[in-house]
């Protein structure tokens, strides 16, 4: 099929603001828990829908007071906390611009940020922010008037400035933002030239509230519960975040990844937002533990066992055998997989990132069905997404209400809809670029089945042609090889070469069970580790098992094993944890060299 379309049930107000229930929450039912934030004492508070409105209030009449006027721009940069959304919902009230930028930006990234978007106001979170702030010159940034510091107190700040505002002037500003007005600014990676500003307006974000909310209203509504811990620069936890709200889902935000299992344990969230490298670290981490333990081969059993019966759910149901298979697994080694998420969590959300159908069969057949979806900055975060009513493990699911996608003659997947930008900030060119007879030109390649379901082939701009002239995608290596739990991370190289081959970089976490397990000393360096026969047979093994996937020109020839992980610290990874090719390519061209020498 080329094209696909499903209607919209729903139409967007001429005047929406995505601030505007927060007002209606606050009064219609004040103490709807909407988030769980930290008391300062090591436990949690609740904050209801009644305090929530009155600190949105406080603050927006504190950036009104701050001399924010309408349309202006207020930047954002610090780490995934409730105060980010405090603020963006305020931002919004008050009728600025939220601009997001990463808490991982170097000067030079925020610079370029604060420049295009000329912000007039700059929240960060700590010392850290600051200074990496306090590196740019400030006469390079004349639109810029103040920064203010979450951790020395930005909010109580914001709230003493407009202490003697009447509620009414937020509210007069309130009515001054429509839907075509622009609510936020989130700049692309920028992985050629300088980054550019996706503008989304108040239409964007509320079609992106509003249709995912329909689609995931099975679990995404008032009472759950979820912890949020994407970065909320990222336009993925912004909608999350967002979506959540609409939905009077209790929120608790969370920045630290290294604690994920037992902040779930502890938590205990009914359904998780997140990237495939966290799912991909759940599993992987489970299966070492059972393999360092010395239960591997029920593991492995395991597995193998919740794939099938992910998959025989697809072909008419799972026969008696698999059935009590899946029941004596399920006592076993399931039910501690689920308590790893919390014990609650029953559904989950993927995006950012190809998932892999095994992955997706696997924790379907675990009891946590992962629902895998598609998007980009420009569009809003999820184009597509696989619902409980409508669900195909290995797709990205179907177009959300009121969207259409098809397929170019190039096998280009491109994208319309009221969650598409219209177009880049103070950028014409790159706009026009964009876009294809209205339709949005995504870049990436994909097939749409009789049913819409979407499937994600590879990036356009990251096909690899080899000497020999065959097109090779890396996502399908990448990911089949990223399930090893010994493997941190893969780039598939080979373009202009007479044969694929392959970077791959070791989990550290993992290290410590192998070595024990194959007898080599714990203090043995990692330079020594990665020459290990066992070790880089086992890897070998993997590379065999994942060239099965691919004809005989596409498999991987020859591998590189390197002695460092590839990390967001060490710029090889953007902070949804996706590769920055470029930046690999050329810290590591040496590497690739002796792959072909």
């Amino acid at each position: 099929m080329r094209e696909f379309e499903v209607p919209a049930s729903y139409t967007i107000p001429d005047d929406a603001n995505n601030s505007d229930n927060v007002f209606r929450f606050g009064e219609e039912t004040p103490n709807a828990v909407l988030f769980n934030v930290p008391n300062g004492s090591g436990g949690w508070n609740d904050v209801t829908a009644a305090q929530f409105a009155k600190a949105v209030t406080g603050v927006a009449k504190g950036l009104i007071a701050s001399g924010v006027e309408l349309g202006d721009r207020v930047a954002i940069m610090a780490a995934t906390r409730y105060e980010w959304t405090l603020l963006d919902f305020a931002i919004w009230a008050a009728g600025g611009v939220t601009v997001a930028i990463y808490d991982s930006s170097a000067a030079e990234q925020a610079k370029w940020i604060l420049q295009d978007s000329e912000t007039k106001l700059l929240v960060v979170e700590n010392d850290k922010h600051k200074a990496t702030i306090d590196e740019i010159d400030a006469a390079s940034l004349p639109a810029l008037a103040e920064t203010l510091q979450i951790d020395k107190g930005a909010v109580d700040t914001l709230l003493e400035r407009g202490a003697d505002l009447d509620d009414a002037v937020v509210h007069e500003r309130r009515k001054q933002v429509g839907a075509a007005s622009p609510a936020t600014l989130i700049y692309t990676s920028g992985t050629t030239g300088k980054p550019k500003g996706v503008q989304l307006t108040h239409a964007n974000l509320w079609a992106e509230s509003r249709s995912g909310g329909i689609e995931l209203s099975a679990f995404v509504a008032e009472g759950q519960k979820t912890l949020l811990f994407l970065p909320l620069a990222h336009v993925f936890a912004r909608a999350v975040a967002l979506i959540a709200f609409d939905s009077k889902v209790t929120i608790r935000h969370s920045s630290d990844w290294t604690t994920l299992v037992e902040q779930f344990g502890e938590f205990k969230p009914d359904f998780i937002l997140s990237v495939p490298r966290v799912f991909e670290k759940v599993y992987n981490s489970a299966k070492q533990k059972a393999h360092d333990g010395g239960k591997g081969k029920i593991f492995d059993a395991a597995a193998e066992t919740a794939i099938a019966y992910s998959e025989a759910l697809e072909k008419g149901g799972p026969d008696l055998l698999l059935k009590l298979k899946h029941f004596v697994f399920d006592k076993l080694v399931y039910s501690k997989l689920r308590a790893a998420l919390g014990g609650q969590c029953l559904a989950a959300v993927s995006g950012g990132g190809p998932l892999g159908a095994r992955l997706g069969h696997f924790f379907r057949g675990v009891g946590v069905t992962i629902y895998e979806g598609y998007g980009l900055t420009e569009t809003t975060a999820a184009f597509s997404v696989n619902t409980p009513t409508h669900i195909r493990v290995g797709s990205v699911g179907r177009p959300i209400q009121g969207h259409a996608a098809k397929i170019a003659e190039d096998g280009e997947l491109l994208l319309k809809g009221s969650v598409v930008f219209g177009g880049y900030w103070k950028n014409e060119e790159a706009t026009a670029e964009a876009f294809e007879d209205g339709w949005f030109k995504t870049g990436d390649l994909g097939a749409i089945d009789a049913d819409g379901f979407i499937t994600i082939t590879g990036r356009k701009k990251e096909i690899l042609v080899t000497a020999g002239g065959k097109n090779v995608s890396p996502a399908v290596l990448e990911d089949s090889l990223r399930a090893h739990p010994l493997i941190s991370q893969v780039m598939v190289v080979g373009d202009g070469q007479p044969f694929i081959g392959a970077l791959i970089t070791l989990d550290p976490e993992a290290l410590p069970g192998w070595k024990d397990r194959n007898g080599v000393a714990a203090d043995t360096a990692i330079e020594k580790l990665i020459e290990n026969e066992a070790l880089v047979a086992e890897i070998q093994a993997a590379v065999d098992e994942t060239n099965k996937k691919v004809s005989k020109a596409e498999a991987i020839k020859k591998i590189r094993i390197l002695p460092v992980d590839w990390t967001q610290e060490t710029g090889e990874l953007t902070p949804k944890m996706s590769l920055k090719r470029a930046v690999v390519m050329k810290q590591y061209a040496g590497e690739v060299d002796k792959i072909y020498s």
